[in-house]
């Protein structure tokens, strides 16, 4: 399977199917690798009939061989120089609306603990001038 195949080199090749997942590019007579979706071309590739149809030539780098599983892993992408990146705008610092600062008020309000109110309640309750006649 693996003749004159090995991992790093680029060889020409034959798109010879295309699913969702990658291309089927065939080597030569009796070999065939998988072109990952991944590997198509840089950036994103949503669908990969975008970039090659059955039939098309490519020029293809071996990335792995998995002779137990007669798998061989091609890249169309290595075989190309990455696009320049253009230097992107500065982004504006995003405005952040302020926490609310809310001041501590003494008075009983906010958390108690049930132990703390429970004095408290206890304490209202004895009161001669809070009882209801």
């Amino acid at each position: 399977m693996t003749e004159k195949v090995e991992i790093g080199s680029i060889l020409a090749g034959k798109v010879t199917g295309i699913q969702p997942y990658g291309a089927f590019v065939a080597l030569n007579e009796q070999t065939q690798g998988l072109v990952h979706i991944s590997e198509i071309t840089h950036g994103y590739v949503k669908d990969i009939n975008d970039h090659l149809k059955v039939g098309d030539e490519v020029n293809v780098k071996v990335l792995s061989i998995d002779e137990g599983a007669g798998k061989i892993g091609l890249s169309i992408r290595a075989t190309e120089e990455a696009p320049v990146q253009q230097a992107a705008k500065p982004k504006k610092p995003r405005k952040r609306q302020a926490a609310a600062i809310i001041p501590e008020v003494d008075g009983g309000q906010g958390f108690n603990t049930l132990k703390d109110k429970l004095q408290e309640w206890i304490d209202q309750s004895q009161r001669e001038d809070l009882i209801k006649k």
